[in-house]
This record gives C-alpha cells, sequence and structure tokens, in this order.
C-alpha cells in the first residue's frame, strides 16, 4: 500500500469568535474569503486599505467536518499536513489540540493516528491576529527594519511587505494558503531524496535517499530519518543508534528515469549511481533548450510499494564564479562551464492576496519574462518562497532562479525558539527546491549585510551585529551543507562575499545601485560604474491608464498628486521625484494621460541607459537584474508589468535591451555633460561609438550602419556599412566618431544592426535633452493586416505607443522609434479595437 493523500479542500467555513460562519475556500486566505462574501470593500479601491487593516486585529477560525478515506484509516501513522499556514495558528482535530504553528514559510505535520475518526471529523484553525503579535513583541524587544512596514514585523516569519513595503500596502492577510492534507504511511515514507550530478563526458546522478520509518499502531517504536542502502537495510531507533531490518521488514527503492525523448530506464536495488550516456543539457533561455528528465524514486517494504517521489530535474552544472581578475572579482553565473551575462528583473509576491495567485497567473507573467529575453529572474527576500510551480515554470522556460531566503532590510534577534524556527524553515525551502535545474543560488537575505555594515540606525544593539553573522555566515551554510552542497551559496544582495568586507563594491560580487532614482543623479551617471553583477537598480512609472481606473472612478483623482494617487504611491515624495526627472527629458505633459506616456518613456530610457553600458562591458560587468518585474497591486512603482498584467515601455524595452544580439550607441551629448545652458563658455562633445554584443554560445557575422537624420528623417550623412564579426559571448566597440556640425536640436543619429539582411536590432540617439529636440509632426497613422499593425510616419518619431481600447495590447514590439517610413508589428495578444498612435511628438 503505497502513500495515501486525501486532500481537505471542501466544506470550509470560516467565522470570527462569536460571529457568524461564511463560506470559505481553501486553499485560499481570510481578505479573500471576506471579499467573496461580500463582507469587504475592495483593499485596493482608493484608500479602503485603510479599512482593511483593522480586520486583522481578529482572529479568524477556520472550519470543515469530513469523513476520512477507508484506505487512509488503514495506514500505520496518519499525518495532517499543511504546505502553508499563514500564520500564528492553533490547530484542532475533533476537539484535540494536535499542534500550533508561527511561520508561513514552513510545512507543518501533526499525528493525528490516533484522533482521526471514520467520520464526521471536525478539523478547525485558529488563526491569531498577526497585528496583536506584532505589537506584543515589539513591546517585549524594540527590533527594528524597514520604516515602510509596521513595527514589529521582524518578530513574525510572514512576508515583510504584508506589513507594508514602499511599494506595498499594509495588508497582513491570514489563512490556509497552500494546500490541507491527510497522510496515510505505511511502514515507511521517503523523507528525502537528493540528487547530486557529476559531468564528464557521461551524467553520473548520485542518489541520498533517507526514509522516515513508522511502525504499526500496535507498537509505540517510532523512527525517522532511516537510511535505505543498496548493501544493507537498516534504520535509526529511539536513540539514534543503527539497527538492521529484520528479513520481514527490508526496504529498498527503485528508480526509473525518462529521457526527454521518452525513453525510459529503471533501476532496481536502490542504487546509489546512475550513469546518464549520451545526456542532453539543460540550458538558461537563449543559450540552448531546456530537457528535462523525469525521476521516479519508489520506495518498497517487503516487495510493497509504500510511497512514491518524483520530480523532474535538468542535467547542468551551474554555480557563481568569482575569481579574482585584473578589476577585483568576478560574479557571474557559469552554466555548463559557459559563463553567460544574467539578464532579468527582481520578482516580488504577485498579489496582497496570495488567495488569488494560480498556476496559470504564474505562467502568463513568466512567459512574459522569456518573451523579454530573461534568462534570470531574482526572487526577492521580503515576500515569500513561491509555490512549486513557480520554479516549474522557471525550469521550462530556462529562467535561472537567484532565490534570496525570506529576510528584507531589518535585524532579527536570535533566540533559541527563533533559531530553530528558521533552521527548519531553510530546511524545508531548500528540501522542497534543490532539484530545479533553474536554481541558480540561494542568498541568505535583501540588503541586511550593507545596512548593518554602515551602522544603519536599525541596528540598535551590538548583538544584533553577532546575531547576523550567526545567521546568514553561519547557521544557512550549514543547513546547506547538509541538504544542498551543490549550490551556490551568497550571504546577502548586495556582498562581496561576507564579513562586511564592503558588501556593495562596484568591483567585487552584487551591487544594489540607486544613485540613479533615490540619488536624483542623471542617467548618464550609470557609465561612471562597471558593476561585477547589478542585482537591484531601476526607475519608477505609472501604470497604464485603464490599470489606475481599477482603484478609482473619480476623475478628480486622476492627478500625480490627489490623495488616491499618493496613497497608491508607497515611496514618500516618489511622484515629485518623477516629475523632477521628467523636467530633464521632456516638456511639461498638458494632460494626465500624457504623463502617464511620458513617465513609462522615461522609465524605460533610465533602464536602458543601464543596461546597455553593462552589457558594452560584457566581462567586466556579468548581470543587469533590473528592479522590479511585478506589482502586489495597483501603483506607481518600478515594475516594467503593472498589476493587471500590462506591459510597460520598460518591458518592451527589455525585449530591445537583452535580446541576444544588439548595437547600442554610447553618445556625447547634453545628456551625459549635465548641461547647464546658462554657463557662459558652455561646450559640450558630439560623438558616438557603437557596439554590438553577442550574448549566444555561436560567432555571429552582422552589418553595423548609421545615419545622421534631420527632424524629417532624411540622411543628411550616410555612415556606411560596416561587416562586423562578434566572438560568442563578447561585445565588441567600433571605432568612436565625432559628430562637430551636428545640430543638436534638429539633427539624430539612427542606427542598427542586420543579419542576413534583416534589421535585428536598431536605436536612435539625440544629442540635446529631448525635451529640446525640434520635432516635425510624424502625422502617425496606422492599417490593420490580419494579426499585424501596419505603422506609418512622415518625420522621425521617438517613442512610438500602439494602444488599443482595453490598453492591454501586448505585440512584438511597442514604444519603439521610427525613421518615417513603415514599420509592421504583430499583435500577440489584445483586441484591436480603438487602436490609437503616439509619440514623444505629443508630449506639449
Amino acid at each position: 500500500m503505497k502513500l495515501i493523500q486525501q486532500r481537505l479542500n471542501e466544506n470550509w467555513q470560516m467565522h470570527c469568535p462569536h460571529e457568524p460562519a461564511q463560506p470559505a475556500v481553501v486553499p485560499g486566505t481570510v481578505y479573500t474569503d471576506l471579499l467573496r462574501n461580500g463582507n469587504m470593500e475592495d483593499p485596493f479601491w482608493k484608500d479602503n486599505e485603510i479599512h482593511a487593516l483593522p480586520l486583522m486585529e481578529k482572529d479568524y477560525e477556520y472550519e470543515t467536518c469530513f469523513d476520512a478515506e477507508q484506505e487512509l484509516l488503514a495506514s500505520d501513522k496518519i499525518l495532517l499536513r499543511f504546505d502553508g499556514l499563514d500564520t500564528i495558528a492553533d490547530i484542532y482535530l475533533n476537539q484535540t489540540h494536535v499542534g500550533n504553528a508561527y511561520n508561513m514559510h514552513r510545512i507543518w505535520e501533526y499525528d493525528v493516528t490516533n484522533i482521526l475518526k471514520e467520520t464526521r471529523n471536525i478539523l478547525k484553525v485558529v488563526f491569531h491576529s498577526p497585528l496583536k503579535y506584532i505589537r506584543e513583541a515589539f513591546a517585549k524587544c524594540r527590533t527594528l527594519g524597514s520604516e515602510d512596514a509596521m513595527d514589529g514585523f521582524v518578530h513574525i516569519r510572514k512576508a515583510h511587505c504584508m506589513f507594508g513595503w514602499d511599494w506595498g500596502a499594509h495588508l497582513p492577510d491570514a489563512g490556509i494558503f497552500r494546500q490541507a492534507s491527510l497522510l496515510g504511511i505505511t511502514s515507511a515514507r521517503l523523507h528525502s531524496v537528493y540528487i547530486r550530478q557529476e559531468h564528464k563526458e557521461e551524467v553520473t546522478l548520485f542518489f541520498d535517499v533517507q526514509t522516515e520509518r513508522v511502525f504499526s499502531k500496535g507498537r509505540k517504536k517510532n523512527a525517522e530519518n532511516s537510511m535505505v542502502s543498496k548493501k544493507n537495510k537498516f534504520h535509526l531507533d529511539e536513540n539514534g543508534d543503527m539497527e538492521r531490518d529484520s528479513a520481514q521488514d527490508s526496504f529498498h527503492y527503485v528508480v526509473e528515469i525518462t529521457a526527454p525523448d521518452g525513453t525510459k530506464w529503471t533501476y532496481d536495488d536502490s542504487p546509489k549511481e546512475i550513469h546518464i550516456k549520451n545526456p542532453q543539457l539543460w540550458w538558461p533561455n537563449g543559450y540552448g533548450s531546456q530537457p528535462l528528465y523525469k525521476v521516479r524514486v519508489a520506495l518498497y517494504a517487503d516487495g510493497v510499494i509504500v510511497d512514491i517521489w518524483e520530480r523532474s530535474i535538468g542535467l547542468r552544472t551551474l554555480t557563481m564564479k568569482t575569481e579574482k581578475d585584473e578589476w577585483g572579482s568576478g560574479f557571474a553565473h557559469e552554466i555548463n562551464g559557459i559563463q553567460i551575462f544574467a539578464m532579468g528583473a527582481d520578482y516580488i509576491p504577485e498579489d496582497h492576496l496570495l488567495g488569488r495567485v494560480t498556476p496559470e497567473r504564474t505562467r502568463k507573467l513568466l512567459e512574459q519574462c522569456a518573451a523579454a529575453n530573461y534568462n534570470a529572474i531574482r526572487v526577492w527576500g521580503g515576500g515569500c518562497y513561491p509555490e512549486d510551480w513557480f520554479y516549474d515554470i522557471c525550469d521550462e522556460l530556462g529562467l535561472i532562479v537567484w532565490q534570496d531566503f525570506m529576510f528584507a532590510c531589518a535585524v532579527y534577534e536570535l533566540t533559541p525558539e527563533f533559531k530553530e524556527n528558521i533552521r527548519q524553515e531553510f530546511i524545508d525551502n531548500v528540501k522542497r527546491l534543490r532539484h530545479h535545474p533553474s536554481l541558480g543560488l540561494w542568498c541568505g537575505n535583501n540588503e541586511m549585510e550593507m545596512f548593518v555594515e554602515e551602522g544603519h540606525h536599525w541596528v540598535t544593539k551590538k548583538t544584533e551585529v553577532r546575531d547576523y553573522i550567526l545567521m546568514y555566515e553561519q547557521l544557512i551554510p550549514e543547513v546547506l551543507e547538509t541538504y544542498d552542497p551543490q549550490t551556490f551559496y551568497w550571504p546577502a544582495s548586495p556582498s562581496s562575499g561576507g564579513a562586511f568586507d564592503e558588501p556593495n563594491s562596484p568591483d567585487r560580487g552584487d551591487v544594489h545601485y540607486w544613485s540613479v532614482w533615490h540619488g536624483n543623479r542623471p542617467f548618464s551617471e550609470y557609465r561612471k560604474y562597471f558593476f561585477r553583477y547589478a542585482s537591484e537598480f531601476g526607475f519608477q512609472s505609472l501604470p497604464a491608464k485603464k490599470t489606475l481606473e481599477t482603484i478609482t472612478d473619480d476623475p478628480r483623482d486622476m492627478n500625480l498628486f490627489s490623495y488616491v494617487m499618493e496613497k497608491h504611491q508607497r515611496q514618500y515624495g516618489a511622484n515629485g521625484k518623477i516629475m523632477n526627472y521628467l523636467q530633464q527629458m521632456y516638456l511639461y505633459p498638458s494632460d494626465f494621460d500624457t504623463l502617464i506616456y511620458a513617465s513609462q518613456l522615461l522609465q524605460a530610457d533610465a533602464i536602458r541607459y543601464g543596461v546597455e553600458h553593462f552589457r558594452r562591458n560584457r566581462g567586466r560587468c556579468m548581470g543587469a537584474i533590473v528592479w522590479q518585474l511585478n506589482d502586489c497591486w495597483p501603483v506607481i512603482s518600478w515594475s516594467s508589468i503593472d498589476y493587471c498584467g500590462r506591459w510597460k515601455a520598460l518591458h518592451y524595452a527589455e525585449k530591445r535591451f537583452f535580446a541576444p544580439l544588439l548595437v547600442s550607441c554610447q553618445e556625447e551629448g547634453m545628456m551625459t555633460q549635465e548641461a547647464d545652458m546658462n554657463r557662459e563658455h558652455f561646450t559640450f562633445e558630439t560623438s558616438i561609438r557603437l557596439n554590438a554584443a553577442n550574448e549566444t554560445r555561436a560567432d555571429q557575422q552582422v552589418e553595423i550602419f548609421w545615419e545622421v537624420r534631420n527632424a524629417k528623417a532624411e540622411i543628411l550623412r550616410n555612415g556606411g556599412t560596416r561587416q562586423v564579426h562578434i566572438p560568442a559571448l563578447t561585445s565588441v566597440w567600433l571605432e568612436k566618431v565625432m559628430l562637430t556640425n551636428l545640430d543638436v536640436f534638429s539633427e539624430y543619429v539612427s542606427y542598427g544592426m542586420k543579419q542576413d539582411g534583416t534589421v535585428i536590432s536598431e536605436g536612435t540617439v539625440i544629442f540635446s535633452y529631448p525635451k529640446y529636440f525640434r520635432y516635425e509632426n510624424p502625422h502617425l497613422s496606422y492599417h490593420l493586416e490580419g494579426d499585424e499593425i501596419l505603422v506609418s510616419a512622415a518625420a522621425y518619431a521617438k517613442g512610438v505607443e500602439i494602444q488599443n481600447e482595453q490598453e492591454d495590447f501586448i505585440l512584438s514590439d511597442n514604444y519603439f522609434d521610427m525613421n518615417g517610413g513603415e514599420k509592421r508589428v504583430k499583435i500577440i495578444s489584445g483586441e484591436a479595437k480603438g487602436v490609437r498612435l503616439r509619440s514623444v511628438y505629443d508630449i506639449r
């Protein structure tokens, strides 16, 4: 009899003590149940967040009645399992208190063998107020963290951003947010399956299989972590001593491997090593395919299957290369012996209300990452460890996952209880995720080494510095050494390797760079730095107007400085910052809709300025991870895809500047000189230097061309065409060209890259601030040809936006520059109804 699972998804009700019950959905959350039943207002609408927060001052009880499956009742041991409880909970079965929970990041199991009945079992989960919990904990121990979050959030192992962040609301939801089930175990179950890989001419898989042994209900003895080996069958007794199984209790496992083409191999008698000949290697997006091998481990007791472990793996080596070099120390993903340039963004929870997150929604988001040429994604440490399906999809799409442990922008009190709590959290998640080929590295925390090293005001006691070292440089490495020694570990982001040794150094490790944006520096500031790996840098913009219409129906709110807009802007003063940067680039927008458009162009330009510079310096810089990918509610933020799934201009720009083959231009002009038009003798250089980047594993032959044009897009000077050979995984500089007689107010440069006669990368450069350029009216027009839009322009058109009535177009390209003429754009999704066009000419 194999392990039996009975899911507990039906007949749930939820209520506060002494209040009427209402239907509930499990998996789900309190807020989603209240909304579904019409018992709260949409917390995202206007300032309803204020009214939603007090709802979490209450306790909530979830209850269901169920009959136990007969097959389950015949098991030797029965466990009540919760894959996710958020967060402080007491669990009762048939009025017996079976245990409590106090960490949403853990898996919780309770022995209910002698409590479960055949019929009418009553299961109750009581969630205690997270707000009362953190207040009481903070009163006892004043441990600090981000001022954007509520006091005391560091004391509860719950997604930090639920208590507020500089892009998130104060919505600390609760509930049974992952699967609840009963597990019936007979004889034993698979406690752990860890597969290590060794790559030579063939791939060797090393199996470390551990079992948890149970005895029949009539026997008191119970042993865990029993080991299965090929030659000897044994288990640990209650004192941890090794005992051999008797003949009638013999265990062994059988491994079945299914290759990507469907070929199957079976290995009996508990194999410790399996050799894969002619292996098909797993590669990140853009470097090769993502073949997956299915592995099935079946545990047998006395010839009967008692448990099965099934996962998909990828055959690859994946680590970080950190060797010293002429610039300091490198920091690069090395996959199958090849160092790649990481391109992607930082991922935050997909919704404040976790009950709304589905596999379909996650797949759509991650597919849009692959569509924008991402090869990596960083799971930020202030949220929660994503669902299994997140990593399965990353495996399929070839997205390397930088996985933070869930600590961010705070210090922690490492009491014995907290230490044991987080240690088990690490074990649960490492065991859950370590088989994924997409798992690129584990990272201890977000920004804590940097802030502790700087003596940030969050640090109020020397013991907090001590505890930092114990948590991230001792405890986590010890867990990983036991449970996942093959995956690279990095103590923090940013870091230079730990020990508070210049954690945000530009010459070692990874960097969070915020002088552009937080520091109010111009975009050209990026070019002063040659980071080894930029894991955070970003710039804000507004989401689409249709997205903002989901939070208000009052036209008076459609103003950047209205109360509602500033309630949906969680970085204090940031709307003013957008306007400050906007005045450097564009004319004053005449209406709110134009402001949205201008802000998105501004965001795309800011990040393009950085990423193109980083890619031009490939080898020294080996990663550009943009802050941030997504939103968890409708908000003005750094995201490239807004909460409703609408692409901002940045996401289209990412598709272009993350393309495997890229031509970019390092220009000199007003933007790089920080022009002050009122200075006497003010002069500045006007020049271009083109660069061709090749982020593929094959040498490429391309044609590079450029022209000087006037505002009508007429060619005034043809720079000619040059054949350029770009070796694999390199970038190649072309010579610098001085443009001394160029009229910066009415002339610009267009440039591009062709391969096999087709333009595959292109751009334009203006040498004044864009707001000073004397654009001609491009008289944009379009017509439809099937699933394509043919756009026409009569002059130079910068930042051409194609939008439909619902603003939900996803196109093959958008927010692009046109040198007059025509451009054909494919409709990926969205209805071609109410199509409209505009360009920078219309910002006035």
